[in-house]
């Protein structure tokens, strides 16, 4: 299918060939939200820790006598009932992460762009460049679009410094290789930007022999 080609400017130069195999078709929401939910779930640390009554130090001896004293029975002053006591059932170190198989994330991605050009945020750029690096050229960019004050995720085939430097400063702007990108990315970002060669590189990632879901 055709898609409208920008420059760095807004201003529209043509139209950009979309791969129908990876663009065209239905969304995937379950497994859209699965691999959503998988990303989450790799993120978290799980280094949250308590010590239960037998890990909290004192509270060796018991505190005073079982009968005489009037007062309740105890066998211990780190017993989870006491101020400094132990903690019980509270969180251990764990491993919270979680993967899908390459098929779902394949398809996962494929659904989340599928998203965003049925919304129309999806963009297509003949070429990004910044001559100086500065983070002035990336505003004036993204004001070119109007998109300033959104989420705006930037697709490019390969590492480029001044690019980097000109968007590390901006927080409604994330910079990333076709490589590395993935559905959590799509979705979480109003939108996306790809230059020309990255779509392409992402188009050649995304098709498989094997018929994609529709």
């Amino acid at each position: 299918m055709e898609w409208d080609l920008y420059n760095i400017q807004g201003e529209k130069v043509g139209k950009c060939e979309l791969d129908d195999e990876v663009f065209k078709g239905g969304v995937n929401q379950p497994v859209l939200r699965e691999a959503i939910l998988a990303y989450q779930a790799n993120l978290r640390q799980g280094t949250a820790s308590t010590k239960t009554r037998g890990e909290v130090s004192g509270g060796g001896r018991k505190p005073w006598p079982q009968k005489g004293t009037g007062r309740a029975r105890a066998g211990s002053i780190r017993s989870p009932l006491w101020v400094g006591g132990g903690t019980v059932f509270g969180p251990k170190p764990r491993d919270f992460s979680w993967s899908l198989p390459k098929k779902k994330k394949r398809l996962a991605l494929i659904s989340a762009l599928r998203l965003k050009l049925q919304e129309g945020r999806l963009f297509v750029i003949d070429k990004l460049e910044v001559e100086k690096g500065k983070t002035k050229e990336m505003v004036s960019f993204l004001k070119s679009f109007g998109k300033e004050e959104e989420k705006n995720l930037v697709i490019v085939n390969g590492k480029d410094e001044k690019l980097k430097r000109a968007s590390s400063n901006l927080k409604n702007l994330r910079l990333i290789m076709a490589d590395n990108v993935c559905g959590y990315h799509v979705v979480f970002n109003d939108n996306v930007f790809f230059t020309q060669e990255s779509l392409e590189k992402l188009t050649g990632r995304l098709k498989h022999k094997e018929r994609v879901e529709k």
